[in-house]
């Protein structure tokens, strides 16, 4: 097979957010520098965030200015609404990531707002960003399955994509299994039909909670998505989805590339080292399957 996919790490957002103690800046910048050396260049490395609802990301503009020094590193930070906008751009990240739910109860839970509100919001904000040019993401939580709401039926999961694509053609969209409850046959098919709907670029943002996370990868693959969120060390869990573990190991997601023959460029040993260190962050709950088989290790 001659493929190649790009590799999203979200280590040092989505990895950290759940974690009660707060990890200093100086530990999430040695991970971000670890995970670039080992050829990551597409990173969320904060997000702007109320710190009183998540404490974790208080420090986001420290650790998104140390990430731009890094050479070829594109940092993505994710934006709730009109001020984490603004903070974004003040900051200079080099990609927005607007997020939703694809269900009222879980977008009430995390934000604090009906899906129409945020909608409203983030279309205008959309909009802005599109006009000074800068890159964007469009990311739909509970797109497979809710804490409250249950399995989400596919058709309500593709509303929600093409409402987002609708805001701007070229806007990568990400999909996201907040709960890591998603089935390989259910990501296979709203992927399918996303891709054969809409012009714009996909991701697949999995959790590993159920042991599915590598399958629902491979899953949107041979769907056709070619852009995958992993957290090295597995690191991961949304503090307003009851339930949910960790996100799918980075590593876990190279080595079934590489085992494919699908390009990454990623170095493997180097990717060992950054995992290592972000699985032994305090407070962490790590992850993943391929740290701890010896032959892997070893290769």
């Amino acid at each position: 097979m001659t493929d190649s996919v790009t590799i999203s790490e979200v280590a040092p957002r989505d990895g950290l957010q759940s974690i009660g103690p707060f990890v200093p800046t100086e530990r999430k910048i040695e991970m971000v520098r670890a995970l670039h050396a080992a050829g990551l260049r597409r990173m969320e490395v904060g997000s702007f965030v109320s710190p009183r609802h998540v404490p974790q990301m208080a420090d986001t503009a420290e650790v998104l200015k140390a990430a731009k020094a890094l050479p070829g590193l594109e940092c993505t930070v994710l934006v709730p609404n009109r001020k984490g906008f603004d903070l974004a751009m003040a900051a200079g990240a080099d990609r927005l990531g607007f997020f939703m739910s694809v269900t009222e109860a879980h977008n009430k839970a995390n934000l604090n707002r009906s899906r129409a509100e945020s909608l409203a919001e983030l279309s205008e904000l959309v909009r802005e960003g599109a006009a000074v040019g800068v890159a964007m993401r469009f990311n739909l939580s509970c797109a497979f399955h809710c804490p409250f709401e249950g399995v989400v039926p596919q058709a309500a999961a593709l509303e929600m994509v093409g409402r987002a694509a609708a805001l701007d053609p070229g806007m990568e969209i990400g999909i996201a299994d907040t709960t890591g409850n998603a089935a390989p046959d259910q990501v296979a098919e709203v992927f399918r039909q996303a891709l054969a709907r809409h012009g714009n670029p996909l991701a697949y943002h999995g959790h590993d909670t159920y042991g599915l996370g590598v399958a629902n990868a491979l899953a949107a693959f041979e769907a056709g998505c070619r852009v995958f969120d992993g957290a090295a060390g597995g690191l991961g869990g949304c503090p307003f989805a009851p339930g949910a573990t960790g996100n799918t190991a980075t590593e876990d997601l190279v080595w079934m590339f590489h085992r494919m023959g699908v390009a990454t460029g990623i170095d493997w040993t180097r990717l060992l080292v950054a995992a290592d260190l972000c699985a032994a962050v305090p407070g962490g709950t790590p992850g993943g399957r391929m740290r701890g088989v010896p032959a892997a290790r070893a290769a």
